[in-house]
């Protein structure tokens, strides 16, 4: 594996909250081309490895760099190469209309692309660009910030439950969507429905009590 290659290390990462260890020295490197599983009880510590990655959390202790930056002193720059896709979609105010042209202006990703990917998950968006964000249902908040995370050509993809809120048709599109990405890039994927990424994983790390107990190539 070549240095060049990591998009995101982590080294002996230590967080506690509230007196409680979270994350117990984790270590970790994903390389372009991954595309991982992240699995474990409820309380593992995935979605705080996770916001830990993406500069929402200090560390206690440890390094992480994603691209070569450090996520919190650096966080701008971290976020240029990142598509993120929460399990519960921000409250944003703004109008879908505006959040396009927001996306467009701060990533330079153009509104269309957006349009495009949304259209392929069936969410018309120019039909509810004028409705505020917030006000659309937990289905189509998410077919648009999927939309939105691959309509950018992020360098690396973290989906947090990425179909919670999707039926099984909007699922199928979305799989589809990302079997068709035609760039290097690596994913992470935090999911409790693991057979439903087959085919679009080639590793599987497990948590447990804020560990890694697992990281395996499939």
């Amino acid at each position: 594996m070549k240095a060049s290659t990591v998009i995101v290390d982590v080294e002996n990462v230590r967080k506690r909250f509230q007196g409680a260890t979270v994350l117990d020295n984790v270590n970790l490197q994903i390389s372009l081309g991954d595309r991982v599983a992240m699995m474990g009880p409820n309380g593992a510590g995935k979605t705080t490895l996770v916001r830990c990655i993406l500069g929402f959390y200090h560390i206690d202790g440890g390094r992480i760099r994603v691209t070569g930056y450090d996520p919190v002193k650096e966080r701008v720059e971290v976020l240029k190469s990142v598509g993120f896709i929460p399990q519960l979609p921000p409250p944003v105010k703004l109008t879908v209309g505006e959040l396009l042209r927001f996306v467009e202006r701060s990533s330079g990703t153009s509104a269309a692309a957006i349009r495009k990917k949304a259209e392929e998950m069936e969410l018309d968006v120019v039909k509810h660009s004028q409705k505020p964000f917030f006000k659309l249902s937990g289905g189509m908040k998410q077919k648009l910030l999927i939309a939105i995370a691959l309509a950018r050509r992020s360098r690396l993809l973290v989906f947090d439950e990425p179909t919670a809120s999707l039926d099984p048709r909007a699922r199928e599109h979305f799989y589809e969507m990302l079997q068709s990405i035609d760039y290097e890039h690596a994913a992470i994927y935090i999911t409790h429905r693991a057979e439903e990424l087959a085919g679009l994983v080639n590793r599987e790390i497990y948590m447990d009590l804020g560990k890694v107990v697992d990281d395996e190539r499939i």
